[in-house]
């Protein structure tokens, strides 16, 4: 869930954000991160508690809505692995200065190997967690050359200047919107992580996949925050992530950046094409029973659009809007089966948590009509 959340939307929003708010985007992260837990501890929960998929829930909840629900997180999930197999083509660019349909079949290449392991999920849980381990550590190493100024950055984390309500919105939308709120969820089904008595495990691993995520996040602002303040940098705004890589550490700083990028873009295209194959279920057995296959389908077909058409920029704007729904109609369909008893059982929901769920529920759905409005009029 977690490196499904760190693509290149989210290296390049984060260093944008940050030139835009300076230090007080630390409070913006602190916001989100508070919404990203309410969310998620809600989906993650009664999947659980279920031991169904999400869009099984939503069908057995509203007749017909699942499907509906597995419509757009499979077609906003390849829409965006057509922009997750750009980016990973991107970042080796950067490494071997091939070029950039080469870089793509390479990564699509990596991406498949990881489902053609016999312990597929093993497989996956390793090699996500790896790269984001390189991640991390590359992005520290970026952050202790720009000098930040921490204080600052504490400071007005606490105590903005300034907020920016659509830039909360979308860290949300980016860290749990879509099928990346149902990544971890399904992969922990898949694993036998659910019932009640699992129900400690799912907090825990719900809850640490945000704060990965934020940690991640906190650290690209640093970097970002500390090329503009203590370097007098000014990012590029086409590529304001490889900016920060360069200014910081020079054309170390550049690698560094293919490394991150590639990383951050591979374990996403490896998490959509998992989280939208495990929605396509509901549509079909054969899906069902050959899931590694369809995979493997899903990546190859991401990757041959990319070669035909590179990134279609309007299908994947539609689709971003479209994607903006999917979280507040997700949830608020979790929340209406977390009362329903014959899914649930005995179990009794929080009403803290099912409160705070609606509460995101009316903050992502006001953002989706807005964007909405803002694209197609």
């Amino acid at each position: 869930m977690a490196t499904s959340a760190v693509g290149p939307g989210f290296l390049n929003n984060t260093s944008k954000f940050t030139q835009d708010l300076l230090a007080s985007f630390g409070f913006v992260i602190l916001l989100s991160v508070i919404l990203d837990i309410f969310a998620q501890l809600n989906i993650w929960r009664i999947i659980a508690i279920t031991e169904k998929r999400a869009q099984d829930i939503a069908n057995q909840t509203i007749k017909g809505s699942g499907y509906l629900l597995a419509f757009l997180v499979a077609s906003g999930g390849l829409a965006f692995n057509i922009g997750n197999i750009g980016g990973a083509a991107l970042g080796l660019n950067v490494l071997l200065e091939l070029d950039l349909n080469s870089c793509a079949l390479i990564s699509a290449v990596i991406g498949i190997g990881v489902f053609l392991f016999k312990e597929a999920g093993k497989a996956l849980d390793w090699f996500t967690r790896i790269l984001g381990f390189v991640m991390i550590g590359l992005i520290v190493y970026v952050v202790w050359t720009a000098s930040p100024p921490f204080g600052e950055a504490l400071s007005k984390t606490i105590f903005p200047e300034k907020v920016d309500a659509l830039a909360t919105v979308a860290l949300v939308g980016g860290t749990v919107g879509g099928y990346i709120s149902f990544a971890g969820a399904h992969r922990l089904l898949d694993a036998g992580v659910s019932g009640i008595e699992n129900l400690s495990e799912v907090n825990r691993s719900a809850i640490s996949g945000i704060l990965i995520t934020a940690l991640i996040r906190f650290l690209l602002f640093l970097a970002a925050l500390g090329v503009i303040i203590s370097l007098g940098g000014k990012l590029d705004e086409k590529n304001p992530a490889a900016s920060v890589f360069q200014i910081a550490a020079g054309f170390i700083g550049y690698k560094i950046f293919g490394v991150v990028m590639f990383s951050a873009a591979i374990t996403s295209v490896v998490g959509a094409a998992y989280t939208s194959v495990s929605f396509l279920k509901t549509f079909s057995d054969k899906v069902n029973k050959k899931e590694r296959t369809a995979i493997i389908s899903f990546i190859t077909l991401s990757t041959l659009i990319f070669l035909i058409t590179g990134q279609p920029a309007k299908v994947l704007v539609i689709v971003g809007v479209l994607n903006g729904f999917i979280l507040p109609i997700a949830l608020a369909i979790i929340l209406v089966a977390a009362r329903n008893k014959n899914l649930i059982g005995n179990y009794s929901h929080p009403l803290w948590l099912e409160i705070s769920g609606w509460l995101v529920v009316a903050v992502m759905s006001a953002f989706s009509i807005y964007t909405a409005f803002q694209v197609f009029y």
